[in-house]
């Protein structure tokens, strides 16, 4: 049976990653790359479907006490359990800039003597692959179809129920290293690594890539391990950042609402590039910025919401349905059908990435200018159109009030690159007055005067926290009443026990064709974060920021969503869009933000004066709250 997610951690080589537990076990690992199918993948189903585990003989009950950290500032997994007899400490990594993906983890003793037990059962193809095995001194082999794996070590391991097995014992000061590698099946495995030497050289690459962090607030430590989570999230051949290493992982424990996540999402661009950028990491900024440009290359009407991590458009869905899933969450899903769904927002975070790319290069591309003209030009009527929103519903198609926000950021970010770029062509004036008409429309139709907010959708009286981003874009300041209004709206309806759901779910699925519920959204609470800072509340915004920190795992690491009512983490991990709001929130807070002293990066709002009175609310906005709060409960669907 799997763990607790917040019981996992995970090691990465910028191509893919592993997911280990506390307990030893090596529950989710795919290779070659993020997308791969996978060889262990115990963590949607049970030991039958592929594991690795290196823990004291005996299993739990043999273990008194548990610890766990990443070295300083790395990437670099230590894992210590002592026993009534002694200690035994497990390092773990994968290298980088290694020819082929390995995982080593090294064995040592650090006090007494401690009986050791390695469980490998490995399982190509979502654990549906039996591999073919051989072993010789020092080597087992693991073959099936394309894909092979050797596992170099120094026990003495047999073949028992179609798995590999080893007891040893460790006694202080001893070591025992295991290198893992793949390998395509045709070919002879790679030379064994020096386990020691990888280590050192992993733990070097982490320290001197997170040495190069801007950041020195109060918060270092969570924006630093953070950073390096997106880093790890990086597919460095492309420059593309994945969303999670996982799939399928419940947004309730038990649920249906169970997501692909090792794709890389438009949506997610400006606010990882903004994180990088506020970071130091301009290196990284400009990856994901050209992993952009090569991406949505072609036709606009065909961009998609989501891409392979080498920027691959075919996702198609299906199901593994030999994976009983999560603690029983079913279907198991590979692939991700939403890759064909419109979403307005997605232009709107595409010009708004490439703009702030822009600027922190100090040069407009004309092979950028030409993709984001091409993307204004389609918008100049598909903005008008209904779409699937941000959060990928399975419902029905409605002219969704973020959607339409986002259209008018991606005519913003024209516009703009025209004012500061003048050489450029493209038709200027015409653009202002899309913008305006976008605007003008937003404010009439998105705004409920009854319900003292920006609503889901035009004509809506449900609320969505997605439009807690207005602010966040430079669409309204978050001190017009309406947006005051709004950010208390979403504080009495969706704030649950001091984390906010991304909208009110319904059974019968009438909002986004779904089902059950699902936990609060991180982003999200981040999002209220930054809205009550910059309305002054700043007092809440910093015991909120802390109350979102608290459910990370003593590793540092969060989810896509956290259950309170289970008080515990759910959803894909770790999740890329939790990891980039904490950080421009802690930048936010800390009062330092690189990026708002850059009045073209964070665009001000010099264009709303003659709408403050004729589309405000026509009732008084309720009274502000002084502390945070809320009562009631909800779900949503997938992201």
């Amino acid at each position: 049976m799997s763990q607790r997610i917040e019981d996992y951690a995970m090691i990465g080589d910028l191509h893919t990653a592993a997911i280990v537990g506390v307990d030893g076990s090596m529950d989710w690992l795919c290779l070659p790359d993020f997308d791969s199918p996978s060889c262990f993948a115990r963590l949607l189903g049970d030991e039958s479907h592929g594991f690795w585990r290196l823990a004291p003989a005996g299993g739990p009950s043999s273990v008194v006490a548990t610890r766990r950290r990443y070295r300083d500032d790395s990437l670099v997994l230590e894992t210590e359990f002592d026993t009534a007899t002694g200690t035994v400490r497990i390092t773990e990594c994968m290298p980088v800039n290694s020819s082929h993906p390995h995982v080593v983890r090294l064995v040592e003793g650090v006090s007494g003597t401690v009986d050791m037990r390695m469980d490998l059962t490995l399982r190509f193809d979502y654990g549906d692959a039996v591999p073919w095995v051989t072993s010789s001194d020092g080597l087992v082999r693991l073959t099936a179809g394309p894909n092979a794996v050797a596992l170099w070590h120094m026990v003495d391991p047999i073949g028992q129920d179609l798995s590999t097995v080893a007891d040893f014992t460790v006694t202080k000061n001893q070591r025992y290293p295991f290198t893992l590698v793949w390998h395509p099946s045709h070919q002879e495995p790679p030379a064994p690594l020096d386990a020691y030497y990888a280590v050192r050289l992993t733990d070097a690459f982490w320290k001197d890539w997170s040495a190069g962090c801007t950041y020195d607030g109060r918060w270092r430590d969570a924006v630093v391990r953070s950073l390096i989570t997106l880093k790890a999230l990086t597919y460095e051949p492309t420059g593309g950042i994945v969303a999670a290493v996982t799939t399928s992982l419940p947004e309730t424990v038990g649920g249906s609402r169970n997501w692909d996540y090792r794709y890389c999402w438009l949506r997610d661009a400006t606010l990882t590039l903004e994180s990088f950028m506020r970071g130091g990491y301009i290196d990284e900024a400009i990856a994901w910025r050209d992993w952009l440009l090569r991406t949505v290359a072609g036709d606009p009407s065909r961009l998609q919401i989501m891409y392979g991590p080498a920027g691959e458009r075919r996702l198609q869905e299906w199901e593994a349905t030999w994976l009983p899933g999560y603690e029983a969450s079913t279907p198991v899903r590979i692939g991700n059908a939403a890759s064909g769904q419109f979403q307005l927002d997605v232009y709107g975070e595409v010009m708004s990435a490439l703009y702030a790319s822009a600027h922190a290069q100090g040069v407009q591309s004309e092979a950028a200018w030409a993709l984001q003209y091409a993307l204004v030009e389609f918008l100049e009527t598909g903005w008008a159109e209904p779409d699937d929103g941000i959060w990928e519903v399975r419902g029905p198609q409605r002219h969704f009030t973020h959607s339409k926000v986002m259209a008018w950021v991606a005519v913003d970010r024209a516009v703009r690159t025209l004012e500061h770029w003048p050489d450029l062509d493209g038709p200027r004036e015409k653009w202002r007055a899309l913008r305006e008409q976008i605007f003008t429309q937003v404010c009439e139709e998105g705004y409920n005067a009854s319900v003292g907010a920006f609503t889901q959708y035009y004509g809506s009286d449900q609320l969505d926290a997605s439009v807690l981003m207005i602010p966040l874009v430079g669409f309204l300041p978050a001190t017009d009443p309406r947006m005051v209004s709004t950010i208390e709206a979403v504080e009495r309806e969706l704030l649950v026990n001091g984390f906010v759901l991304r909208y009110q779910t319904t059974n019968d699925g009438a909002v986004d064709g779904l089902t059950g519920r699902e936990g609060a959204f991180l982003a999200c609470s981040f999002w209220l974060v930054d809205c009550l800072h910059m309305i002054g509340r700043t007092q809440d915004a910093e015991d909120m920021f802390e109350r979102l920190l608290s459910v990370r795992n003593e590793l540092g690491l969060l989810s896509e969503e956290y259950d309170s009512m289970a008080n515990r983490l759910v959803g894909n991990f770790p999740q890329a869009f939790s990891h980039v709001s904490l950080v421009n929130s802690a930048y936010r807070l800390t009062g330092v933000d690189p990026l708002a002293t850059e009045p073209d990066i964070v665009p001000t709002v010099d264009h709303i004066a003659d709408h403050e009175v004729s589309t405000s609310p026509t009732t008084s906005p309720p009274a502000r709250k002084t502390r945070v709060g809320g009562s009631r409960r909800s779900t949503r669907p997938h992201r």
